[in-house]
């Protein structure tokens, strides 16, 4: 007769909670990018994975309280979950524009700390905050007491000539002390002076061993890693290596089958794997309703360039759309001719 397992010990059993919802989508991630991760995008990135955790491009908190907040805020039920990102540095604006976003049905509100550029420099507010974790505990939490949805931090390992051994540690300290059990760790320093935010993203060098160290030193906190990973195997790498999830950015954009074809079944092991034609077919219904509420077809097919990344007809497939989609009245039927270049190629290429 087979035994019944024996139940889960109580520690288990809590940690396994922990990990449900967000935080169990949150093993991937598809970073916060400025004029790329709008709701179209997501809509696509959708398509490939059902569980990664997707993230709006960021929205300053001035913008939220005074700005066309459908427009801002709007998003697709199909995208969730799906976390909103702002930036800003006053608790008290932060408050607000959490509970305007709480209305909204985000499944997360994260917090920039992390974006190197003049513009946010200039606010006070992104990577410049690294220096002052104190104020950043007081943002994170009033946003807590705005909104009952949870509150997490994307930072660097530190800017300028801070020592991230040292910075690091302490910032996690005090900013989790106001709350925050997860954040995103961005693998580099930021350089606020003499870097663009394109150098930033690629001269300072990648420091694994620390991020890896600071989810060792603070096992209790859900640490994920960015910076620098572009396929899925290196995803589950950092994963086997301790990391609670991996954030990927540029890679998730401009070769989006590399790494989110698959995840669902090789992280969650659930799900299927689409092919890269199947995601272009099911795009379409969304496709047809954005026209047919009077949008443009290269609004959503600016992001899906990438989709057939070294593959046959890939070439075609970007020619097409870059050359027609602007132009008025561009519709599903020049998306198909774009993907019939595609279907051409690979029945060509298996003669």
């Amino acid at each position: 007769m087979q035994q019944e397992p024996s139940p889960l010990p109580s520690c288990v059993v809590k940690e396994k909670q922990a990990l449900e919802g967000v935080a169990l989508q949150a093993r991937l991630s598809v970073a916060p990018m400025l004029d790329w991760t709008d709701r179209h995008c997501r809509v696509f990135h959708r398509t490939m994975s059902r569980n990664a955790l997707l993230y709006t491009e960021m929205v300053t908190a001035p913008a939220v309280i005074h700005g066309k907040r459908p427009q801002l805020l709007d998003f697709s039920a199909v995208e969730h979950p799906v976390a909103l990102q702002l930036g800003g540095s006053d608790p008290t604006e932060l408050a607000e524009a959490t509970r305007i976003a709480r209305d909204w049905g985000y499944d997360e509100i994260n917090l920039n700390v992390g974006c190197p550029s003049d513009r946010v420099q200039s606010g006070a507010f992104g990577a410049v905050l690294m220096k002052t974790p104190d104020l950043v505990a007081r943002c994170v939490e009033a946003m807590q007491a705005a909104a009952a949805v949870e509150v997490t931090v994307k930072c660097r390992i530190g800017v300028d000539d801070q020592n991230p051994e040292e910075v690091l540690p302490d910032f996690l300290r005090r900013v989790s002390a106001a709350g925050v059990t997860r954040f995103t760790l961005h693998a580099r320093k930021a350089w606020l002076q003499g870097l663009s935010p394109k150098e930033n993203r690629e001269i300072p060098p990648l420091d694994y061993p620390l991020v890896h160290a600071m989810k060792r030193e603070f096992p209790h906190l859900h640490l994920s890693l960015n910076g620098g990973v572009t396929t899925l195997a290196q995803v589950e790498a950092h994963l086997a290596a301790g990391m609670d999830g991996v954030m990927v950015g540029r890679a998730a954009y401009q070769e989006p089958m590399q790494v989110l074809a698959g995840a669902d079944v090789a992280l969650w092991g659930r799900g299927e794997t689409l092919s890269a034609v199947d995601v272009a077919e099911a795009m379409k219904p969304y496709i047809a309703d954005h026209l047919a509420g009077g949008g443009r077809l290269h609004q959503i097919t600016r992001h899906m360039l990438g989709l057939f990344h070294g593959r046959p007809g890939a070439r075609g497939w970007r020619r097409v759309l870059s050359e027609g989609a602007t132009r008025p009245g561009a519709g599903l039927k020049l998306y198909d001719q774009a993907l019939a270049e595609v279907t051409r190629e690979i029945q060509d290429w298996s003669i």
